[in-house]
């Protein structure tokens, strides 16, 4: 069985990266549930690498589209960032088979999740970050993230699709889309929609149609959502 020095070198790799520190890369693969007094957990890290990766990309994006509004960039931004985007490259990555937890935790499928997944990708890029500055972060992050850069458009537009995969996997009924006014003249209405998860969440918006009024609702629920998991 490889040590874990064959381990860390071995997702250095993949990242891209070279640490200077090892220490930082084991840290960032370490779950709460495997810390103790001398071995402290991500959590820091990830608190720390969200807002990296939030800058990298938010820059990343400005540059990709120019003429972009305020309201388009948002959605992008969410999409690429959320908690399942992060989760997604981390499982391309191999992470899961690095990062160190409990056997409890291992056991219940740890390796797996996508909190943990996603958390720990969070961890790493704040490891880079630290461990080589700001540009060594970024060339990480738009390395791993180019492919979701070129697509952005389509993972951020159906905010309606992407709610009911959410709640789908993790085993809910579809939400609900309740109309609860209609305003205005109607040539121009405005419509407020309110969307309603089975487990109680609630998120209202208001649009020029309905369908951009689900859509908005749903877009919602998504960002006060994406740091849930199982």
């Amino acid at each position: 069985m490889a040590g874990r020095a064959e381990v860390l070198a071995a997702v250095q790799q993949r990242i891209g990266h070279d640490f200077a520190d090892p220490d930082l890369l084991d840290r960032a693969l370490t779950h709460a549930s495997y810390s103790g007094p001398d071995r402290p957990d991500n959590e820091r890290l990830e608190f720390l690498g969200d807002r990296v990766l939030g800058l990298v990309i938010a820059e990343a994006l400005l540059r990709h589209d120019s003429a972009a509004a305020e309201g388009v960039l948002a959605p992008r931004l969410n999409a690429l960032v959320r908690k399942e985007t992060c989760a997604e490259i981390a499982a391309a990555l191999g992470l899961g088979a690095a990062i160190r937890m409990g056997r409890s935790e291992m056991l219940s499928g740890g390796r797996r999740k996508r909190a943990i997944l996603g958390d720990a990708m969070e961890a790493v890029i704040a490891a880079v970050y630290l461990d080589g500055g700001i540009e060594a972060a970024r060339r990480v992050i738009l390395r791993h993230w180019a492919r979701h850069l070129e697509t952005v458009d389509g993972l951020a537009g159906d905010a309606k699709s992407r709610l009911q995969e959410w709640v789908q996997a993790r085993g809910q009924t579809p939400p609900a889309y309740e109309e609860l006014s209609r305003e205005g003249p109607a040539h121009a209405p405005v419509f407020t929609i309110r969307a309603v998860l089975a487990s109680g969440e609630t998120a209202t918006a208001r649009a020029g149609s309905k369908r951009a009024a689900e859509q908005a609702a749903a877009r919602q629920l998504l960002e006060r959502l994406g740091g849930q998991d199982d």
